[in-house]
C-alpha cells in the first residue's frame, strides 16, 4: 500500500494539473467564440466569390471561348498527379483531431493510389506533418508551420495560394485538393476534402441555362483571369478558419474531459489516502494497547 507522503504528493500534482486544464479550457472557449464568429461571417463571402467565378466562367463557356488560357479552371488535360494540401495544427492537446486527420489522409492516399494516381503532399501545420513524414517520406514536397500560433489573416492564405499556384504552373501536379477539419460544433469536427485546382465549377451546365444578363467591366475574360487566383486564396482562407475553429473546439472538449478525469482521480486518491491514514492510526493504537497490556 502506498505511503501517505506519496499519496499526498500525487493528489497535489493532480490538482495542479487540473488547474492547468481548466485554464486551458477557458482560453480555448474564448478563442473558439472568436473563431466561430469569423468562420460564420466568412463562409457567405467565400460562397459568393465562388458563385461569381462560376457565373463568369459560365458566360465565357456559352460563347465557346473558355480555353487553355484558364488552366486554373479547366486544368491541363491530365489527372495523373494529385497534390493533397493537408491542414492540421501546430500545437497538440486538442484530442484526436490531428490523428483523425492523419487517418483520413491515409484513406485518401490509398484510394487514389488504387486508381493509379501519383500522390504528393503539402503540409500546413506541424502535427500532421510529423507522422506523415514517417509514413510517406517520399511524397511530401513542402510544408508550412507557425501560421496557427497567431491570428489567421488573408495574407497567410494568399501566400499559400500563390505557392500552390506556382507549383501548378511548374507542372508539379495536375489536381490539387485540400484536406482540413470542417467546424460543425464544439464537439463535432468533420474531416473534409475539397478540390481547389482546377476550380470545381460546373460551367458546362451554362450551355443549357444560357448566358447571364449581367454585364461585367472592363470585360469578363480579364476579370476571370484576376479572380481565379483570388478565389483560390479565399478558399484557402476559409478552410484555415474552419480548421482553427475545429482546433479550439476540440481543445476545449479535451480539456473539459481532462478536468473531469482529474476530479475522479482526486476523489479516488483521497479515498485511498483516508483509508491508509486510518489504517496507520489503527495500527499505532493497536501497538500502544498491546504495549500497555504487556506491562
Amino acid at each position: 500500500m502506498a505511503n501517505l507522503k506519496t499519496l499526498k504528493s500525487r493528489i497535489k500534482s493532480v490538482k495542479s494539473t487540473q488547474k492547468i486544464t481548466k485554464a486551458m479550457k477557458m482560453v480555448a472557449a474564448s478563442r473558439l467564440k472568436k473563431a466561430k464568429n469569423l468562420v460564420e461571417s466568412s463562409r457567405s463571402y467565400a460562397n459568393k466569390i465562388a458563385q461569381l467565378t462560376s457565373d463568369l466562367a459560365s458566360n465565357i463557356a456559352v460563347r465557346g471561348t473558355l480555353n487553355q488560357d484558364f488552366p486554373l479552371l479547366t486544368g491541363k488535360g491530365r489527372n495523373n498527379t494529385h497534390l493533397l494540401v493537408v491542414v492540421s495544427t501546430d500545437r497538440g492537446l486538442c484530442g484526436g483531431l490531428n490523428s483523425a486527420t492523419v487517418k483520413f489522409v491515409k484513406q485518401v492516399v490509398s484510394q487514389y493510389t488504387e486508381q493509379g494516381r501519383q500522390i504528393k503532399i503539402f503540409c500546413i501545420g506541424r502535427k500532421a506533418y510529423e507522422p506523415l513524414k514517417t509514413i510517406y517520406p517520399k511524397l511530401i514536397i513542402g510544408h508550412k508551420f507557425g501560421i496557427f500560433r497567431g491570428t489567421i489573416n488573408f495574407d497567410n492564405a494568399n501566400e499559400i495560394g500563390n505557392q500552390i499556384i506556382d507549383l501548378f504552373n511548374a507542372g508539379e501536379f495536375d489536381i490539387c485538393s485540400i484536406i482540413y477539419n470542417k467546424f460543425k460544433t464544439a464537439l463535432s469536427q468533420e474531416q473534409t476534402i475539397q478540390q481547389i485546382i482546377p476550380a470545381p465549377i460546373n460551367y458546362h451546365q451554362a450551355r443549357q441555362i444560357g448566358e447571364s444578363p449581367i454585364e461585367y467591366q472592363p470585360n469578363e475574360t480579364e476579370i476571370l483571369s484576376q479572380l481565379l487566383p483570388k478565389n483560390i486564396a479565399i478558399q484557402f482562407y476559409i478552410n484555415l478558419l474552419e480548421n482553427i475553429a475545429s482546433e479550439q473546439g476540440a481543445r476545449m472538449s479535451a480539456m473539459e474531459s481532462a478536468s473531469n478525469n482529474a476530479t475522479k482521480m482526486i476523489k479516488n486518491l483521497s479515498l485511498v489516502y483516508n483509508r491508509t491514514r486510518q489504517a496507520n492510526i489503527t495500527k499505532e493504537l493497536i501497538d500502544i494497547i498491546s504495549g500497555a497490556n504487556a506491562i
